[in-house]
C-alpha cells in the first residue's frame, strides 16, 4: 500500500483571512453551543466511514452529527463514540414507510435499534416541501413519520429519541424579508397543520433547513454583511424590531409562521445552514469561514432572536462536513462545495466545531489512486473537442468551472483538461476513462493551476461504501414482500 500523503496544499490565504485566523488563535474560544454537522453520502469516492469518524469527527470534538441517510458503515463507526446522531430517511422511502407499518418497523430495527445508544433524532424526509419537489412527497410525509414513531414506541425507544421532519425555509413565505409578514405557503397548509399537530403531540421540535447563499443570490437588496454577521449601519427594520443578520430574521420568520398556525412555543432545530466555498461568485473559503465563524459565535452567545430572546434554536447543524461531487445541482453548482472539508478530508478554513481555537485536524492516512491525470492531447486535431467536453461534464463534476468557481479562469483548453480529468478520476483512472475519441492523454505531471486543483480520486477499492440507492431497493423489496403477506 502506498504511503498516505496530502493531495494538495491549501490555496494561499488572503491577508485579511490570515489576520482573521491570527485573531482566532489569540482569542479564547466561545462558550460551547449546540452545534453539529451534516454528513452526506453523495460522493463518487467517499472517505471510509471509520476514517471520517476517527480522523475527523472525534479529533475535532464534534458533539453531534446528522446523517443524510441510514448508512450502516457510518452508524457502526459512530456507535459507542458519544457523538449524538440524527439518522435521515430519504424521500425515496417515504411511500413504503407511509403505507406499511411492517416496513417502518423493519427500517427502525435495521437502522435504529442496533445503534440506539447514539441516536437522538430520526429525520423523516429531505426538504419535502421544497418548491422544486412539487407535492410528490407531501401526501406520504406525516404518515411515514407516524409509522416511524409507532415503530420507536414498539421498540421501547420513543423515550430516548424523537421523530423530526426537515422542512426547507421556503415552506414559509417571506418575500418582503420582514419576519412579521411571514406565513406558511397556502398550498401546503393542510399538510403543515397535520405535521405540526404530530410534532406537538410528541413534543418534537420543528426542523428547518436554511440556505443563506441562495437567499443572498435572490435578494439583491440585502448586503453580504447582513449574511456574514457583520456590523451594519442600517439594519433591516421590521416595525420596532431591527435585524442585523439573515439568521435571526429567518428564525423569526418561522416563529411568526408557527404562531399564526397556533404553535407559538414549538422548539426549533436548524437542520442545515452553511456557505459554499466554490462553484459561484462569492462562494470562496474566506467568505465561507466568515459566515461559519459568525454563526457559531452568534449561537455561542445564546442571545436568541428578537422574537425569542435568550432562546436560540435547541440545535444547529452546519452544512456540511465534506464536499459531495454527486449532490444535485438543481439549485446551483455551489451545492457540491458546502464542505468544511474537501472530499478527501482536508480543512478548507477554520471554524469551531468543538475543538476551540485550534486549527481543524485533517483526515489522516488518506489513500489516493496513483499520481496520474487525464488531459487534452494538444497534438491532436481538437477542432471537434466541444462534444467530448460536454460529454465529460455531463457525467462528471465540472462545477468548479462555473463563473466565479476556482477553475473558471483557466480558459480554453485548460477547462477541457479539467473535465477530462474529473471524468477519468471518477472512473477509477481506467484507460477507457481517458479516451474521448483519442483526444485524452494520461500524464504523471500534475496539471493543477494556482487554486484550480486537478484532483486525484480516493482509492476505494478496499473500503466498504454506502449506497443510498441500494438501501432504497432493499426497503422496497421488504415493502412488497410484507405487502403480499397482508
Amino acid at each position: 500500500m502506498r504511503p498516505s500523503r496530502r493531495r494538495h496544499p491549501l490555496p494561499p490565504l488572503a491577508p485579511d483571512l490570515l489576520l482573521l485566523l491570527l485573531l482566532h488563535a489569540l482569542a479564547p474560544p466561545p462558550a460551547a453551543a449546540a452545534v453539529g454537522v451534516n454528513w452526506g453520502f453523495s460522493s463518487s469516492h467517499p472517505l471510509p466511514a471509520a476514517q471520517v469518524v476517527r480522523g475527523l469527527l472525534l479529533p475535532n470534538s464534534v458533539p453531534r452529527v446528522r446523517l443524510a441517510a441510514a448508512s450502516p458503515d457510518a452508524l457502526a463507526a459512530l456507535s459507542g463514540t458519544g457523538v449524538a446522531v440524527t439518522v435521515g430517511v430519504p424521500n425515496e422511502l417515504l411511500r413504503p414507510l407511509a403505507t406499511s407499518r411492517k416496513a417502518a418497523a423493519a427500517w427502525v430495527h435495521d437502522n435504529v435499534t442496533r445503534y440506539a445508544s447514539g441516536v437522538r433524532y430520526v429525520a423523516v424526509g429531505d426538504e419535502s416541501f421544497l418548491l422544486n419537489h412539487g407535492q410528490q412527497n407531501q401526501s406520504f410525509l406525516v404518515s411515514a413519520a407516524a409509522n416511524i414513531q409507532r415503530a420507536l414506541v414498539d421498540a421501547k425507544l420513543s423515550n430516548k429519541m424523537k421523530v423530526v421532519v426537515p422542512c426547507s425555509s421556503d415552506v414559509y413565505l417571506n418575500t418582503s424579508a420582514l419576519p412579521s409578514k411571514a406565513y406558511f405557503r397556502p398550498e401546503v397548509n393542510e399538510t403543515i397543520a397535520e405535521l405540526l399537530s404530530f410534532l406537538a403531540n410528541h413534543s418534537s421540535p420543528f426542523m428547518v433547513e436554511l440556505n443563506p447563499f441562495s437567499s443572498f443570490q435572490h435578494k439583491k437588496n440585502l448586503s453580504l454583511d447582513y449574511y456574514l454577521f457583520q456590523l451594519m449601519s442600517h439594519p433591516v427594520s421590521d416595525g420596532h424590531i431591527k435585524y442585523d443578520n439573515y439568521f435571526d430574521a429567518s428564525i423569526d420568520a418561522l416563529v411568526t409562521s408557527l404562531t399564526k398556525a397556533g404553535f407559538s412555543n414549538m422548539d426549533i432545530i436548524v437542520g442545515r445552514v452553511g456557505w459554499p466555498s466554490d462553484g459561484a461568485v462569492n462562494a470562496t473559503p474566506a467568505i465561507a469561514q466568515s459566515f461559519m465563524t459568525g454563526l457559531v459565535n452568534h449561537l455561542a452567545r445564546k442571545s436568541g432572536t428578537p422574537l425569542r430572546p435568550k432562546v436560540p434554536p435547541i440545535e444547529t447543524y452546519l452544512f456540511s462536513l465534506l464536499d459531495e461531487d454527486q449532490r444535485s445541482i438543481a439549485s446551483g453548482s455551489y451545492e457540491r462545495h458546502h464542505g468544511i472539508f474537501t472530499f478527501d478530508g482536508q480543512a478548507k478554513y477554520y471554524v469551531n466545531l468543538g475543538q476551540g481555537s485550534k486549527a481543524l485536524e485533517n483526515a489522516p492516512d488518506v489513500q489516493y489512486l496513483p499520481s496520474k491525470w487525464c488531459v487534452l492531447d494538444n497534438n491532436k486535431d481538437i477542432s471537434n473537442v466541444s462534444s467530448s467536453f460536454s460529454a465529460a461534464c455531463s457525467n462528471a463534476d465540472c462545477t468548479a468551472l462555473s463563473p466565479g468557481g476556482s477553475c473558471s479562469g483557466i480558459g480554453w483548453p485548460g477547462n477541457v483538461s479539467y473535465a477530462f480529468n474529473n471524468f477519468y478520476q471518477q472512473h477509477d483512472q481506467s484507460e477507457e476513462g481517458c479516451s474521448f475519441n483519442g483526444l485524452g492523454l494520461i500524464t504523471t505531471v500534475d496539471p493543477s493551476v494556482d487554486n484550480c486543483m486537478f484532483n486525484l480520486a480516493i482509492d476505494t477499492s478496499t473500503a466498504a461504501s454506502f449506497h443510498p440507492i441500494l438501501a432504497m431497493l432493499q426497503i422496497l423489496v421488504l415493502f412488497f414482500c410484507t405487502y403480499n403477506l397482508l
